[in-house]
This record gives C-alpha cells, structure tokens and sequence, in this order.
C-alpha cells in the first residue's frame, strides 16, 4: 500500500528529471525574459514617441499663436476671438492660453483654461516643454519692437496622451500573456522532437549486449550534433567490437598455447609413472618436463606483459640508456646462434646514441629481432644490423636487415598481432616455432618509449624491421622506478 502512494510522486521526479522537461522550462524562462523585455521597450518607445509627438504639436501651437499676435495686434478683440476659436477646435486636448503682462499679471485667459493658476516661477522656463499637474506648458514670449512685452502660456492636457499610453500597455500585457502562457506548449512540444533522436540512441544502446554489438544507431544525414553524436557512439560500439572480438581470439589463443605444453607435461608424468625407469630415463623425462616448464614460463611471462600494456600499466623507466651498447651485447650472444645455423652476422653501423627509456625492455626488443632474423634466414644468408642517428628529425634509428624469404604482402599488416605466424613463404620448423607474440610484445614496447617500427619486405629477396625512438635530452634523462622486465623472447 505505501509502495502505491510513492509512485505519482516518483513519476513526476522522473518527468521533472528528463532533459525534455529542463529544456521546456529553460526555453520558457528565455522567452518570458525576452517577452517582458520587448514589451517593455516597445511601451517606453511609444510613450517617448508619443510625449515628442505631443511637444512638437505644443510647440506648434506656441509658433501659430504668436504669429496671430503679431497679425492682429493692436486689435485684441480679434486676438482673443482667434484663439478662443483655436482652443475651442483643439478642446479634445484641453489646449488653453494665458496672457500675461510685463509684470507677470493675467490680461486675458482662453474659457476652457484651468481655474488655478500656475505659479509665476514657470516662465524662466520658456519655449521649452514642461510639466504643471495634468498639464504640459510652454510659454512663447514677445519680443518684436513694435509689441508690448507679454507673456502667453499655451498649455495642453496629458491625459488623453496617458489615456493611449495605457490602452498600448493593456495590449501588451494581453499580448505578453498569450506569449507566455503558449510557450510553454510549443516549449514542451520542440524539446519533444529534439530530444526524440536522443530517445532512440537510448533504447538502442539499452538494447547493445557485449555478445552481440552488431546493431549501429542511425543517422539522419543532418550532420547536426546529434548525428555526430550517433556517429561517435557507432564509431565507439566499432571498437569495442574489435577490442571483444580481439580479446575472445586472445584468450583463445592463449588457452590453445598453454594446452600444448601442459598435456605434455602431463604425459610425461603420466609415463614416469606407469613404469620403473632408470635413473638416466628419469632423468630425460624431468629434463624434457623442465624445458616445457620453461617455454610456459616464457608464455606466461608474455602474456602478462601483454596484458599490462592493455591495461595502461605497462611502465617504462625514463633513464638514460646508450644503446649501441645493447646493440654490441646482443650482438655478441647471438653470434654463436648465427654460426650454428650457417648466417652471416655482422654490424654495418655502430654509431654511439643514447634514448630515454628502459634498458632491459629495450634490450628485450633488440634481442628479439635478431632472434627472429637468424631463424628466418636459410643457411648461406646474412642478417645485418644497423644503428647510426638522424639529425633531421631527431631520432635514433635500429634495424636489422635479412636475406631470408621474405613476407608476403598480405601478411604484413598482420605481423604485429598477438598469436599471428604468417607460415606462408616462411621458413618454420622446430627452431622457429614460437608463441607468436614476440612482435606484438616489441612493438607495446617500442610504442610505450614514443616510438614505431617500421617493416620493409620482399618475397624471396628478405626483411628490413627498422625501429625509430626519440634521441635523448637532457631533460628526459631523469632516472625513474619502473617495474623490471618480467617477459621473454619469443
């Protein structure tokens, strides 16, 4: 039963909480803003206008008077008649006149004047417009030789001026509240369509599941913000399909990896077991156990790394690292491995350089193609390495060049990823078999120092990795704690 009571006011917190709703009350808000501030210059607009049109007509006025004086004068009978006749035509705006002598006393006042006075200190006013009770004065002085020097008030009413003032305000309260009490409607009504795209990107993105990401939000061809909002959202849902899709191959591929080395271990015990071996036959088994053991060491130890690079955790120290002296050591260790397998390696350029980074994660991605370069270089071939700087663009370039088959077009865009062998036109027997992940863990590393590498191959004629790094500076060479190298050559 209270569960019942809580639902209207929890339906309308969730009406009042929706952007429809927000952008309904915000559009009103502006329009009353904007209403009352338009209304309210329009009103003192027209009041301004019309308070000028007023004095413009009193000044008029003023002028035709002054003219009549100055024609009829000295006949003040006909100068009375005159502007008796004038007030009596212009009654409608309560236009009246006062004379005044020299000495500021009334000669002569118009029937319709008002029956108080003004008071005296008005006149230093002049022929300029002022405002007296419920009437707007001016006083026209004559100043002619042959004219006695009088004083005429010509005064008018504003209150039929007030009176239209305040019709034009009447209408602009009526026309304002019609504004204000339908913006709301067409408020609520525009805030509809605009946020109705932003409805359908919602029930599509409930809809999305991580096992299926196949539907996209459509686009309307507006280019508007919200089609590039779907555009982005469908650009976003792209990627975590590719980045599913390559975690599902990972795991898969890792679970396949690892099930080779385990079932032999496996056997191997097994067969230990079922039957009294000698010391020598015990002795094999645990060797060829240790040597599995070892190449799941290797995996793991990969894998790891690989998947602290995808976490965003893979650190690299920020130390200063000469690397031709990598290089040299690398070179050094596998020149034995290249001997025994009939290749010719040998260093073209040695050039001393120095990178900011970590030595043992770099040593592990110079070691590692070298490695890869003997092992897929037929007997009789050559691997050459090179390390020389290049001024230009300030970087440190590495590569190692081999004479061996080469990869074919298609696969190289492919050669970086986790688990791939490219076996076609490749030499692969048991000293090449690998985890496949041995480029993919150079290039995580190579790209953590800012770097890249570069791959340049021929079929049947060999392959050139070259790997480009930022040279050092002084202010890179800063020492930094780093997490030690945990994984493997391949």
């Amino acid at each position: 039963m209270p569960s019942a009571h809580l639902k209207p006011s929890s339906h309308l917190r969730e009406v009042f909480g929706t952007l429809r709703f927000r952008l309904t009350v915000w559009n009103t808000a502006v329009v009353f803003v904007f209403v009352l501030t338009t209304l309210w210059g329009v009103r003192e607009g027209l009041q301004r206008f019309l308070w000028k049109e007023a004095d413009d007509q009193l000044l008029g006025d003023a002028s035709e008077v002054k003219a009549t004086i100055e024609q009829y004068y000295p006949d003040s009978v006909r100068i009375h008649e005159a502007l008796t006749i004038k007030a009596k035509t212009h009654s409608h705006r309560g236009l009246h006149f006062r004379i005044f002598d020299e000495h500021d006393a009334v000669l002569w006042t118009s029937p319709n004047a008002p029956p108080v006075p003004f008071p005296t200190d008005l006149f230093q006013f002049g022929m300029t417009p002022i405002t007296a009770g419920h009437y707007r004065l001016v006083h026209v002085k004559l100043d002619s030789p042959s004219l006695p020097r009088y004083t005429i008030r010509i005064g008018t009413s504003f209150e039929p001026l007030e009176a239209d003032i305040l019709t034009v305000t009447e209408l602009l309260i009526v026309v304002g509240s019609v504004t204000l009490l339908v913006s709301p409607v067409g408020g609520f009504w525009l805030a509809g369509r605009a946020t109705r795209p932003i409805a359908r990107i919602i029930d599509t993105t409930a809809r999305l599941h991580p096992s299926s990401l196949d539907e996209r939000l459509p686009l309307r061809g507006t280019n508007d913000e919200l089609d590039r909002l779907s555009a982005t959202i469908n650009g976003f849902l792209d990627r975590i399909g590719r980045y599913l899709e390559q975690n599902r191959d990972f795991t898969a591929n890792a679970a396949h990896e690892l099930r080779s080395p385990l079932a032999a271990i496996q056997n191997s015990l097994e067969v230990a077991l079922n039957t009294d071996r000698s010391t020598d036959e015990y002795k094999e088994l645990l060797a060829e156990i240790l040597d599995e053991c070892g190449g799941l060491r290797v995996l793991v130890n990969q894998l790891l790394l690989l998947a602290e690079n995808d976490a965003g955790r893979l650190l690299v120290a920020t130390e200063k690292v000469e690397l031709d002296g990598v290089v040299q050591k690398a070179y050094d260790m596998f020149l034995g491995v290249a001997e025994a397998a009939d290749v010719d390696l040998r260093i073209a350029v040695l050039e001393p350089v120095r990178v900011a980074g970590d030595a043992g994660r770099l040593r592990q991605v110079v070691n590692n193609l070298i490695d890869n370069a003997i092992k897929f270089t037929r007997a009789g071939g050559a691997v050459k390495i090179k390390l020389w700087s290049s001024a230009s663009d300030g970087t440190v370039r590495f590569s190692v060049r081999d004479t061996g088959s080469g990869i074919p077009a298609g696969d190289v865009p492919y050669i970086f990823d986790r688990f791939y062998r490219g076996d076609k036109g490749r030499i692969r027997d048991r000293r090449t078999r690998g985890t496949g992940l041995g480029l993919a863990i150079c290039q995580s590393i190579i790209t953590a120092h800012d770097g890249r590498i570069e791959v340049e191959s021929v079929v049947d004629q060999g392959t050139t990795m070259t790997v480009i790094l930022p040279a050092a500076t002084g202010s890179e060479l800063s020492t930094a704690n780093a997490e030690p190298v945990t994984a493997e050559l391949a």
